[in-house]
């Protein structure tokens, strides 16, 4: 079963795409480790040479799919930029997303070490993701101070993001603007 001639990217690749296919096809309660790794034509043993469960698969699968610093577009102000990244965030949610955020919710309630693993995820997005590269530039341009820039503030944008998915299914564009607008502009001093 194990392909011995994909490695590294290709197969990485592999294993993120299975992972979306089984989480479309089963959802996040139906996946398990040894169906991606069937479906991208592996072991499960690779797997979990580099994660340890389904929740880690996913953590992983989200991340490959969310938008990279080089995503992040360079308007020449903090607001188009905010709300150029968070349109590019909500283009690429899907219902297979949403499910698999539900699920690693209701996972992380039951287990610690999992809950430390997606706040790990998070923190490491926090400090060096696109929301903080759109902030740290407006700080470069003097758009905004630089003492204004706080955790919960790099936090801000994609925390409301997620709630409003997970409440409601959908982000609506009105709901981006508001975002901005009214909460993380203002915080930030802008």
């Amino acid at each position: 079963m194990a392909e011995t001639r994909r490695r590294g990217e290709a197969l990485e690749a592999a294993i993120v795409e299975a992972v979306w296919a089984e989480l479309a096809e089963s959802g996040y309660a139906g996946l398990t480790v040894g169906a991606v790794a069937e479906r991208a034509r592996t072991s499960k043993a690779v797997l979990y040479r580099r994660w340890p469960g389904r929740a880690a698969l996913v953590i992983a699968a989200l991340a490959q799919h969310a938008p990279s610093v080089d995503d992040v577009p360079d308007t020449g102000n903090l607001r188009d930029d905010l709300l150029a990244l968070l349109r590019t965030v909500v283009a690429g949610v899907s219902a297979r997303s949403i499910d698999a955020l539900w699920g690693l919710l209701a996972e992380t309630a039951r287990d610690p070490e999992l809950a430390a693993l997606v706040r790990a995820k998070l923190d490491e997005l926090q400090r060096a993701g696109p929301a903080a590269a759109v902030i740290e530039r407006a700080v470069r341009r003097g758009e905004v101070d630089a003492a204004r820039v706080t955790p919960r503030l790099l936090r801000l944008a994609p925390d409301l993001l997620r709630s409003e998915l997970l409440l409601y299914g959908e982000v609506t564009d009105a709901a981006i603007v508001e975002i901005v607008d009214d909460v993380v502009l203002p915080l930030a001093g802008v």
